[in-house]
């Protein structure tokens, strides 16, 4: 297994090495991953990157080779240290496709304080980003109302967050992705047919040769395969595709223009040529509120790439990894706009009788299962961390992708409904804190 133990910050070692001199090192410390608000414009978040934090987790380990590059960074003491690393203490979580809100403890990190410390970049990385893709994702196939979205950014980030990306927004409810590693490292559904290179490679001194890169394509994949007729001109390309395909073909993709009259141009086209099955796939540039605008129009598949995968559609969760307990006392920050609730914490989520969310209630950790939550009587709570780890080493049996993404599709369904609008309001729903300690 590669080592994730440098997967980490500079100023982490160097703690470690302070604590490890200060005799602070073991002192029993708790940890909570959290956001303290919302990207703007945003209602929900979706929890995704917690079956690749625990894979990260197994191998996080200093051999030698990391022990070598660390030479010179920290002293030779902490070094001994590092070399017997085992994370031995406890963490709990919100599952992957569950819901969260400011102040959410998405993660709960319990151990010494050198233990867990120096998860905190490798923690964050993976929850911040995967959990900002699929918020942005989930917020796609909401605005798709049923309709299939095919991903595929994966020319459009890091050759390895493309497929963390694809992961994450299969989690949220994405049909496919255009990445293969995805699909063989977690059984993400792949699709994709040809590029304009393709068409373009047909050329010849006398011109253009559509027709025959169309005949070759459906040669080699069959006549339900997708062909891109805007290479040229888009009215040609269609009479050419089913020209050459017949009215069987599977589907034809628009990848740029104005793609709501584009589409009801050539869906026009299609039935005056008979080929009313074939489905009208439309790319370039989709978001959310692209994809929302085309609600009304014949477009059957969406294909999403850069504004899924880069910082412009998919804005960063703003998870932090806080210190709020140690020894059992409760500590917290107080900056001006970075303030945090000290204390260990649990939360619960009150829904109605007909499903409907209303709250989050986050409680201290020791509070008794039964406890009595003012202003619930009649209403459904859920507790919303599971066990994760214990002892350091992972509980038997997490929920897999496809129970998480089924976990996510009902987790929707819950919001109220103003809480799915693409419009810029406060959180879905509020969080409340009950019997919040007092933090030094």
């Amino acid at each position: 297994m590669t080592s994730t133990a440098l997967l980490t910050d500079h100023y982490e070692l160097t703690m470690l090495s302070a604590a490890l001199q200060a005799g602070t090192a073991q002192r029993s410390c708790v940890f909570e991953v959290f956001a303290r608000r919302l990207p703007d414009g945003r209602r929900y978040g979706v929890v995704a990157g917690t079956g690749r934090v625990l894979d990260a987790l197994d191998g996080f380990r200093f051999g030698a080779e990391e022990i070598d590059a660390l030479r010179g960074v920290v002293d030779a003491d902490t070094l001994d240290w590092l070399s017997d690393y085992r994370f031995s203490g406890e963490i709990d979580g919100y599952r992957e496709g569950e819901l969260y809100f400011p102040g959410s403890p998405i993660m709960t990190v319990r151990g010494g304080f050198a233990e867990a410390v120096i998860l905190e970049t490798v923690i964050l990385s993976i929850l911040n980003h995967d959990s900002a893709i699929a918020s942005a994702a989930a917020r796609m196939v909401s605005a798709a109302a049923g309709r299939p979205i095919i991903e595929m950014g994966g020319r459009r980030t890091h050759e390895r967050a493309a497929v963390a990306s694809a992961r994450a927004a299969y989690l949220a409810g994405v049909d496919a992705t255009s990445n293969l590693e995805a699909a063989r490292t977690y059984g993400v559904p792949s699709a994709g047919t040809a590029a304009h290179a393709f068409t373009l490679s047909f050329a010849h001194a006398d011109g253009s040769d559509e027709r025959a890169a169309f005949a070759a394509q459906i040669d080699a994949l069959g006549v339900g395969t997708t062909l891109l007729v805007d290479t040229y001109d888009i009215t040609t390309g269609v009479r050419n595709a089913i020209e050459v395909a017949g009215t069987s073909l599977g589907a034809v993709r628009i990848d740029s223009g104005d793609l709501g009259v584009l589409a009801r141009q050539v869906r026009q086209q299609l039935d005056d040529l008979g080929a009313t099955e074939t489905k009208i796939v439309v790319s370039g540039d989709l978001d959310e509120y692209a994809i929302a605008s085309l609600r009304a129009e014949p477009v059957d598949i969406y294909g999403v790439g850069t504004s899924l995968v880069t910082g412009s559609g998919s804005p960063t969760a703003g998870m932090v990894y806080k210190l709020v307990e140690v020894d059992g006392v409760p500590v917290a920050k107080r900056s001006s706009r970075k303030e945090s609730h000290g204390g260990g914490k649990r939360a619960v989520r009150v829904a109605r009788a007909t499903g409907t969310i209303v709250e989050e209630v986050i409680l201290r950790d020791d509070a008794p299962a039964d406890v009595r939550i003012p202003g619930t009587d009649g209403l459904d709570v859920r507790d919303l961390q599971i066990p994760l780890v214990r002892g350091g080493v992972r509980v038997a049996a997490p929920p897999t992708l496809e129970e998480s993404r089924g976990h996510l599709a009902h987790a929707l369904v819950t919001l109220p409904w103003e809480g799915l609008g693409l419009s810029h309001g406060d959180p879905a729903i509020p969080t409340r804190y009950l019997n919040e300690p007092e933090s030094r």
